[in-house]
């Protein structure tokens, strides 16, 4: 746990000293969310947007009014977590679960500090775990810690009922973070659902073996979520390519539905350092 700790802060360290060099900015970029609420009304002036005319109150007769909003400064962000046993692919000392829990421990770790209000979810086809969204560091270090000892109780997964999870949960719009590989069918609609209600980041985790596997002749391949076993040629030409294209067919899928509902999109290699496309992610959201 003193390891995993150190890990995340030291990425902390490293993402903070960038987006401060590079942006003069901070954190707040990804965090902020575009929610408002009414304040007051005031009376028309010239320039004021006609959309936020209120037709009601001006109505009847005493002149034009508009409404005045204020940024919510309550913010809630919520991180969706994929630990379902796809997640388990990967090298034994770096998997892509462990990449998740690092990418979520630090943005956890960031929320907090900009006295934002983070919960957790952890789903595989069932609920593992939910942390109800509360603030200080005590909720933040409790999210990292049942991050890190989770062992989850089924290996299927079902990302629609994690989202429709997310969806009756969250009753104000909030910045939702799903971080998940997306090897599964049919979540698209909640996922649209999702990206119009709240201010959606989609994290796509993934690993090499999973786009180029290695030419290691006729080996067997075990599907840790069906309990399957099947021989594969993995010096086939065609084998080889067709995982690639899949791989690639889902990604361009995901990104474009991300895109069309105004949600941001990163795919991280679970192998890579992922503090450049964190930035970058900042840099976009800003």
């Amino acid at each position: 746990m003193d390891e995993f700790l150190a890990r995340l802060r030291n990425f902390d360290i490293r993402i903070r000293k960038a987006v401060n060099s590079q942006m003069r900015g901070s954190f707040r970029s990804i965090f902020k969310g575009t929610g408002l609420e009414f304040s007051d009304l005031r009376t028309y002036q010239y320039g004021d947007d006609v959309r936020a005319i209120d037709w009601n109150v001006s109505s009847k007769g005493h002149g034009t009014f508009v409404k005045v909003f204020r940024e919510e400064k309550d913010q809630t962000v919520f991180f969706v977590v994929d630990v379902s046993a796809s997640q388990q692919v990967g090298p034994r000392h770096r998997d892509k679960l462990m990449a998740t829990k690092e990418v979520c421990g630090v943005l956890a770790m960031s929320a907090i500090r900009e006295a934002s209000h983070v919960g957790l979810y952890c789903f595989s086809e069932k609920k593992e775990r939910y942390i109800k969204p509360g603030n200080g560091l005590k909720t933040g270090y409790q999210l990292i810690m049942s991050l890190f000892k989770l062992q989850p109780e089924s290996s299927r997964t079902s990302i629609a009922d994690a989202l429709l999870f997310t969806l009756n949960a969250l009753k104000r719009r909030s910045v939702v973070i799903l971080l998940s590989d997306f090897i599964d069918l049919n979540y698209e609609h909640n996922l649209k659902a999702l990206a119009k209600k709240h201010d959606l980041v989609v994290i796509h985790l993934y690993d090499q073996r999973e786009v180029n596997l290695p030419r290691l002749g006729i080996i067997p391949v075990h599907d840790t979520e069906s309990g399957r076993t099947v021989w594969v040629n993995t010096s086939s030409i065609s084998f080889r390519n067709g995982l690639h294209d899949t791989f690639r067919q889902n990604q361009i899928r995901l990104e474009r539905l991300c895109k069309q509902y105004n949600a941001n999109y990163l795919a991280l290699d679970s192998q890579e350092d992922f503090v450049p496309k964190l930035v970058e992610l900042f840099r976009v959201r800003k």
